[in-house]
């Protein structure tokens, strides 16, 4: 029979004193709104991070496979697959999608505005997924390898600035010799909630891009690859870099957006700052109440020294106690943290300004391995502060706390 735990549930059941059950209920909701807390903050800018970059590689895919230059220019120099591009495709069973683009920047003149965009000519080979939930208004293109199509889909912010809707023709004009001018008409228009995407961009056939370049139909600006996990992009990105040939560059997502991704990167700092301040005011509440405890029960110390225990195992009872208070406390605190993070999962009760963060709502996404993390680390990091106010009970004689009151 384990004597320390006994007494700690005794003392635990059977305390009467006011001031202590404050104490002790400050205590454990410390513990709780501090669990919660973090696992709300890592929940959330997990989520945002994922929101964010799906967004970026939904639009521009996870690796871009284009011409190898030192060209800065918006427009890309066309490519045709060789053999060995092919090859390491085909055997990188990462990649689950492979699409064909082409760029050519242009100026879109509508209702007295003028507009500098870039054209994105895609193909029938395009995947339409990623739009399913990002159009306003009107459908997506109608594609076909015969003719081509002289209809564009606008975003949002473009088609409200030069006061255009769906059905309306714009023309576009593309500044190289001579000049060219064509009309389009606009089909559909998308919200992507990233304004350096919406701004820039409008999407057309890539047989328009095509004739305008001169080029044949087995040329294109690049190829946008799709893999299955985010997390061995850079490693399939360097594959195909390495094999695709020498006339080729194979760029990931975060090499394309660099600004984007650092800026998600220092997200992780604020959720370290957030995990830290939480462990040590947590900490330093259960410190708080150990000592409490401890003075409280003086007599009892003296008491079971005087019969013969040791330090050691009346410190095992007042860490018992104190455990039991934290498991109490991330109990209540998983309870309201997971529950808040599935509430705003499901109903979105919280919005944003779209155009400051990329979104209208509060991302939330759960990783059960990181809340099984933060409750470890929080039983763990607590205990082990104990461990110090728990000496206390060291310094006790059974003489001095028989006589205390």
């Amino acid at each position: 029979m384990n004597t320390e735990l006994f007494i700690a549930k005794r003392i635990s059941s059977s305390s009467q004193r006011t001031f202590s059950r404050v104490i002790v209920q400050v205590a454990i909701t410390g513990i709780a709104l501090g669990l919660a807390v973090m696992i709300a903050s890592f929940a959330i800018v997990t989520g945002f991070k994922a929101e964010i970059r799906d967004k970026i590689i939904g639009f521009a895919g996870a690796i871009q496979l284009v011409k190898y230059d030192l060209s800065t220019s918006l427009e890309n120099n066309a490519i045709k697959l060789n053999d060995n591009a092919r090859q390491a495709i085909r055997y990188t069973p990462e990649i689950t999608h492979v699409q064909s683009f082409a760029t050519k920047t242009g100026i879109i003149s509508a209702n007295s505005e003028i507009e500098g965009v870039v054209l994105k000519g895609i193909g029938t080979d395009f995947n339409w997924k990623f739009y399913a939930d990002k159009m306003v208004d009107g459908s997506v293109l109608k594609l076909n390898n015969d003719s081509i199509t002289n209809e564009v889909m606008l975003s949002k912010f473009t088609a409200d600035r030069l006061k255009i809707k769906t059905g309306d023709n714009i023309l576009m004009y593309f500044v190289q010799e001579p000049l060219r001018r064509r009309k389009f008409k606009v089909v559909g228009i998308f919200d992507l909630g990233i304004e350096e995407l919406d701004k820039m961009y409008v999407l057309g056939d890539i047989k328009v891009v095509q004739r305008l370049n001169n080029w044949d139909n087995g040329q294109v600006g690049g190829y946008e690859l799709a893999v299955n996990d985010y997390r061995k992009i850079d490693t399939v990105s360097k594959y195909i870099f390495e094999n695709a040939g020498e006339d080729l560059a194979a760029y990931s997502a975060q090499e394309r957006f660099p600004a984007i991704f650092d800026w998600l990167a220092l997200l992780d700092v604020n959720a370290i700052v957030i995990l830290a301040l939480m462990l040590l005011v947590a900490g330093i509440n259960m410190i708080s109440t150990l000592l409490i405890l401890i003075l409280e029960r003086t007599n009892m110390i003296g008491l079971l020294k005087a019969l013969g225990y040791t330090s050691w195992n009346i410190r095992k009872i007042f860490l018992y106690k104190a455990s039991y208070l934290i498991v109490r406390g991330m109990i209540i605190g998983n309870i309201i943290g997971v529950g808040f993070c599935l509430i705003q999962q499901h109903f979105r009760i919280i919005s944003l300004d779209q155009q400051s963060y990329y979104m209208k709502f509060v991302p939330v996404e759960i990783n059960w391995i990181t809340v099984l993390l933060l409750n470890v680390g929080t039983l763990v990091v607590c205990v082990l502060m104990l461990l110090i106010p728990s000496l206390l009970v060291t310094r006790i004689t059974p003489v001095k706390a028989l006589r205390f009151k």
